[in-house]
């Protein structure tokens, strides 16, 4: 339902890739990692809850706080079947790390997690002497054969990825040789950033990234900085909602991952970037959000690889906009939790927005907002994008299917609510 104003200052959780990537390389370093900021959310506990089934000691002393008791490189154990929940991110990374271990493993997740394509990340994995079983069309489960005697591959991305690299680097440092990546468009830095961190020799600069198998991973402290996927629902609300003036501290600004920000600032958006820093190997920044009139662009293609999880907010940001804004080159978007392109145009369809689709993209004629009923698809960022339309909706939006939120952004709707979002959690007997 339509709310105020927003106001004041919001702290959004840590970011979801960080986290991921920290218990990994924390598990397989020697010595005891502490890791400050980590995200409680269903994603990344999955991923925490697979390393402890091998056998790894992680502690939890306080909220937002894990101590990781490293095993290195080759003191993992065999767990069996893994459930990885929803985390697409936690699936692949573990296919690169298990590729390369001495024992069997199956993969499994949930419902959603079960449909979505894991070819591009078996393939190559496969190339490097992987044996991987997966269901018809690549999907899981996924069983990981141990034993097998990886080499390292020079590889070109068909499509960028960077969890797909991101799950070749972790192969490759079992890999005897170099492990090279090279992608078609630059891809977020995570894992190249956080091996670093973790002492591990890694070459990378934009689309090229390169490791030799052998070396090991030293235990460090991470400090994981804000989500900026999880911000940008209250970037784009700040930007859409007159009167709004909020203030986001601490958000990662990973150069490959705010995409958003040139897109809303070609918009017409007023977002300010505060002592700008670096913690824990990635930059960060205070963003200052205030209320600004957008306007409809045509999003440049060389912007998308950057922003590929925000396009749900920026549809919220077009279909506020004054006129037409048009993506291309986001195809994969219809391989995400859900179809993004087809469950974001259905619902702003329901909310009277004209949409055109495309195979790769949408034009969103931008205009008035109406109340409706949406059908999030159990997808938390079609979830949570609605819930920011819904602000500026002339009537009450109920939005199905939201209990994965939790997936990404626990606690969201108290923090949006205490910012000034008109919006209430509704019990399904209600």
């Amino acid at each position: 339902m339509p709310g105020g104003p927003l106001q004041g200052e919001v702290r959004v959780p840590g970011d979801k890739s960080v986290s991921h990537r920290a218990v990994m390389l924390g598990a397989l370093a020697e010595g005891t990692t502490h890791i400050h900021g980590f995200l409680e959310g269903e994603d990344t506990r999955a991923t925490a809850r697979a390393f402890e089934r091998m056998g790894v000691r992680i502690e939890a002393p306080g909220d937002a706080e894990r101590v990781v008791q490293g095993v290195g490189l080759h003191g993992l154990q065999g767990a069996g079947t893994i459930d990885c929940g929803n985390a697409g991110t936690g699936m692949r990374l573990l296919a690169g790390v298990l590729a390369g271990q001495a024992f069997d493993s199956v993969l499994t997740g949930d419902t959603s997690l079960s449909a979505r394509p894991m070819a591009r990340v078996i393939e190559p994995l496969q190339r490097m002497g992987a044996r991987i079983e997966s269901s018809d069309g690549g999907r899981p489960p996924l069983h990981v054969h141990g034993g097998q005697a990886l080499r390292g591959i020079d590889y070109a991305l068909p499509v960028a990825s960077a969890q797909v690299k991101s799950a070749l680097l972790l192969a490759g440092l079992y890999a005897n040789g170099t492990t090279t990546v090279r992608e078609p468009h630059p891809t977020r830095d995570y894992s190249e950033r956080m091996l670093e961190a973790f002492g591990y020799p890694v070459r990378f600069e934009p689309g090229y990234a390169s490791l030799d198998g052998g070396h090991s991973l030293r235990a460090t402290e991470v400090y994981v900085p804000a989500d900026f996927s999880s911000a940008a629902f209250f970037i784009v609300a700040a930007t859409v909602v007159p009167g709004s003036e909020l203030r986001l501290p601490a958000v990662g600004m990973n150069p490959r991952r705010i995409g958003l920000l040139h897109v809303l600032r070609a918009m017409g958006a007023d977002i300010v970037e505060h002592d700008p820093r670096t913690s824990g190997g990635e930059p960060v920044a205070d963003l200052l959000v205030r209320y600004a009139p957008l306007r409809g662009i045509e999003v440049p293609e060389a912007w998308v690889p950057d922003m590929i999880d925000e396009f749900p907010a920026l549809f919220v940001a077009a279909a506020a906009a004054r006129g037409r804004t048009v993506v291309r080159g986001a195809s994969e978007l219809r391989v995400k939790e859900s179809d993004r392109i087809a469950a974001m145009a259905q619902g702003l369809r329901a909310l009277g927005v004209s949409v055109d689709e495309a195979p790769d993209g949408a034009a969103i004629e931008g205009g008035r907002i109406q109340g409706g009923r949406i059908d999030s698809r159990g997808d938390h960022r079609i979830a949570m994008s609605f819930a920011v339309a819904a602000q500026l909706a002339d009537g009450e939006v109920e939005i199905d299917d939201v209990v994965n939120v939790a997936t990404s952004f626990p606690g969201f709707v108290d923090l949006a609510a205490g910012a000034g979002f008109g919006l209430r959690e509704v019990s399904p007997a209600a």
